[in-house]
């Protein structure tokens, strides 16, 4: 198996893993949320002076355009063969 081949399927295995063992445990996606907002939050003397912002991170879409680029790149390779 190529190296492409292995970090391709690799990728694949592991988003797969990763999203049946947060269906397996329900809880553990609000834990994880909370745990990394917790860990974000500004120190209680600092938030009055600061604004409310939100920030959007788009995680399929730069997933499945990572799975996009990959087969692109290995398609682009096989092809200079």
């Amino acid at each position: 198996m190529s190296p492409l081949a292995f970090s391709l399927l690799a990728s694949i295995v592991l988003t797969v893993l990763l999203n049946v063992g947060l269906r397996l445990f329900p809880g553990a996606r609000r834990r994880l949320h909370e745990s990394v907002s917790r860990s974000a939050e500004w120190p209680a003397d600092d938030h009055t002076d600061r604004s409310s912002v939100r920030v959007f991170f788009p995680w399929k879409a730069m997933l499945i355009g990572s799975l996009l680029l990959t087969l692109l790149v290995n398609a682009v390779l096989l092809a200079r063969r």
